[in-house]
């Protein structure tokens, strides 16, 4: 009798981190931005990213984790895609916006989820989720064309997501959390160079410091080590489909912190999303158990 109960924790326990992750990431874009007119865009994900490998060593210490050749090649290619999702995500903010920015972005773990899915009713939630991105999509404010320069960056951040989502799950199956640690070391070392290059001095700058800091803890080194728990305990497909929540929680943290307000559209766009999400959840019970991460 206490089979269940136990069942029911363990899914809602990854589904709880990743709410909490998506929340936390929301929240350092906020402050992200405001970097950019000191450091551009590249100095700004070099900053997270190197505060942010630093903390992860610190509190994760991942020397201690053994590799194989296999292990090894995941956690460098989940680093590498880690790097330029976040590079090549503020790449496209520069100029195209945020909501579509997202939505491009997107197209990544979506893609995850269409072409890992078995089952008819798994097309129901990710065309829920399609529907909700769509109507998140500020058409009505863009009335110049897109530019095709910052959408290529939005779409390359989705490949790069999509990879950060695969590999990752393997990485974190032999050597769980520290992989993260791991994983954020290699996307400095190969953001850093191009940060480096670009903003050159104005990244000592003391008072970007502490928000840099912020920056990466609420959008690196949270949100990061507790996907890394999450991908661990659920199928690759799942975690996709229920990443479906991010642009709904962009839309809450610029009405919270940007004072953005939300039209109808908005709300029943956030409504769909999370009844896609609701529903993966509901399925993912009858699903076979994912890999669990070594201690």
């Amino acid at each position: 009798m206490n089979t269940q109960p136990r069942s029911l924790a363990a899914t809602l326990f990854p589904i709880g981190l990743l709410l909490i992750a998506m929340a936390s990431i929301q929240s350092g874009a906020s402050l992200a931005k405001s970097m950019f007119p000191v450091v551009g865009a590249q100095g700004t994900t070099t900053l997270r990213l190197i505060f942010a490998s630093i903390i992860m060593l610190a509190l994760l210490r991942p020397w201690r984790a053994r590799f194989n050749a296999s292990t090894l090649r995941s956690v460098i290619i989940y680093g590498l895609a880690l790097g330029g999702m976040n590079f090549l995500f503020y790449m496209s903010l520069r100029s195209v916006p945020l909501g579509i920015a997202v939505a491009l972005e997107f197209t990544g773990p979506l893609a995850v989820a269409i072409f890992a899915s078995r089952r008819a009713l798994d097309f129901l939630w990710i065309a829920l989720a399609i529907v909700g991105l769509l109507l998140l999509i500020p058409t009505g404010q863009t009335g110049a064309s897109l530019d095709l320069t910052g959408a290529a960056y939005a779409l390359g951040a989705g490949v790069c997501w999509a990879l950060y989502i695969l590999y990752g799950q393997r990485a974190g199956a032999e050597n769980g959390i520290q992989t993260a640690a791991l994983g954020v070391l290699i996307a400095a070392l190969f953001v850093a160079p191009i940060g480096i290059a670009h903003a050159g001095s104005a990244l000592l700058t003391p008072a970007l410091i502490p928000v840099a800091l912020a920056v990466a803890i609420l959008s690196t080194a949270l949100p990061y080590s507790l996907e890394m728990v999450a991908l661990t305990r659920m199928p690759a497909r799942t975690f996709g489909t229920l990443m479906s929540i991010e642009p709904a929680f962009g839309a809450l943290s610029g009405l919270l912190f940007l004072g953005e307000v939300l039209s109808l559209t908005q709300w029943l766009a956030i409504l769909a999303i999370i009844t896609a999400s609701v529903g993966a959840t509901l399925s993912m019970r009858k699903e076979s158990s994912p890999p669990v991460a070594a201690d």
